[in-house]
């Protein structure tokens, strides 16, 4: 180490492949990156499965970074949203920073000192835009609101307000199927920890155009490995989400679509953005209680909803409760609720197969529910935008 230290400070040729030097050291960790920029440039060295390299661009200078106006820095950011390819389109955005909606893409921007920005103060929530139709917003709405309470986040509107401009950016962007993202933040003002120099709270509403289909096949799920929140915080819709996000990525690295968490007392509590519900050999639909979780719009609509299915006998009751891990898995059928998958169906669980391994009649029978409900349920799901 002491060799490679000489080797830096003097500036002397640094060779291609350091493995030489380093590979048995352990100050450098599987994902550790190490930077210098001097007269030869930068150079980096980047550890990954077993073999550290050196790296050297002799033209990453800081003379190179460009100093760009207003306009250069909008045109880039253009340029830069062309080349990107993606499902989704930005269609509108307010902001209560400028007080209006932009169709602009270039222009949906938040400021860096917002206190949602660096200290993740802040609060979000959405609503399905379903052939011109908002679904359940009064309910989304209610349920920021209810986040911003307890995140201390001032309403820098009253409900009303916030909920014609939710109607009204999804009237600009003329979208008719997608989905409405919205925040609420402590505010701009500085970098500090405490939001007492921020000057009023703020919203920001994005419309999203999206027209993938919701899938029904049956996906696997893990435990979570990833510590659960807490119940004050599990319970707050914020945006301080690298827990979910942690979780979502662990399960991908394993070829699952989602990991499923527990709470303190190892009974099931949801997973990354969804609750989690289950069909027992008995017909009973289980799902795990919200005290300590956050509570959801879509599976509480679930549970509205399936009360057809007991009249129908297909299945023969409802029950919100403890869940243990047993009960889930000797499950007949799995399932993941939530505004971003509906209902979709879990027919794999670690190691032990849900079921008879496919898809279940409840699940889809749920499915086939709440999409009726999303396109001609009653008004108090469903609220028409003005276009």
């Amino acid at each position: 180490m002491a060799s490679l230290a000489k080797t830096i400070s003097q500036n002397q040729p640094v060779p291609t492949k350091l493995t030489h030097h380093v590979k048995n050291l352990p100050v450098f960790s599987p994902n550790l990156c190490f930077s210098r920029t001097g007269s030869f440039g930068e150079m980096r060295f980047i550890r990954s499965c077993g073999r550290t390299e050196a790296l050297i661009d002799s033209s990453a200078q800081l003379s190179d970074v460009p100093l760009l106006s207003c306009s250069e820095a909008i045109e880039r950011i253009k340029s830069t949203q062309a080349n990107q390819k993606s499902k989704q389109q930005f269609l509108a955005m307010y902001s209560s920073i400028f007080g209006g909606i932009t169709t602009d893409p270039a222009a949906m921007v938040i400021p860096m000192d917002d206190h949602m920005v660096h200290r993740g103060h802040g609060v979000f929530d959405t609503a399905a835009i379903c052939d011109g139709y908002l679904y359940e917003l009064d309910q989304h709405l209610d349920r920021i609101i209810r986040s911003a309470s307890m995140a201390k986040i001032q309403l820098p509107f009253d409900r009303e307000s916030l909920r014609r401009i939710l109607i009204q950016t999804v009237s600009a962007s003329k979208c008719r199927k997608g989905s409405l993202r919205y925040w609420l933040s402590a505010g701009v003002g500085d970098f500090q920890l405490s939001p007492v120099g921020c000057h009023q709270s703020t919203f920001y509403v994005i419309e999203i155009q999206d027209d993938s289909p919701f899938v029904s096949k049956g996906v696997k799920v893990i435990t979570s490995s990833i510590p659960i929140k807490p119940p004050q915080f599990g319970t707050v819709k914020s945006v301080n989400y690298l827990p979910n996000v942690l979780s979502k990525m662990e399960a991908e690295e394993t070829g699952a679509f989602a990991a499923i968490w527990l709470d303190g007392e190892g009974f099931i509590a949801e997973g990354p953005n969804m609750n989690v519900a289950f069909v027992t050999k008995e017909r009973l639909l289980l799902m795990p209680q919200f005290d300590k979780i956050l509570s959801g719009c879509t599976a509480k609509r679930v549970l509205t909803l399936a009360k057809a299915l007991v009249r129908e006998g297909k299945l023969h009751g409802i029950k919100v409760g403890n869940v243990t891990v047993e009960e889930g898995k000797k499950a007949e059928e799995m399932m993941l609720l939530g505004s971003g998958v509906l209902v979709r169906p879990v027919v794999q669980w670690d190691e032990q197969v849900i079921g008879n391994g496919k898809e279940g009649p409840i699940a889809q029978a749920l499915l086939d529910l709440i999409l009726e409900d999303m396109q001609s349920g009653p008004p108090s799901v469903r609220v028409a935008v003005p276009y």
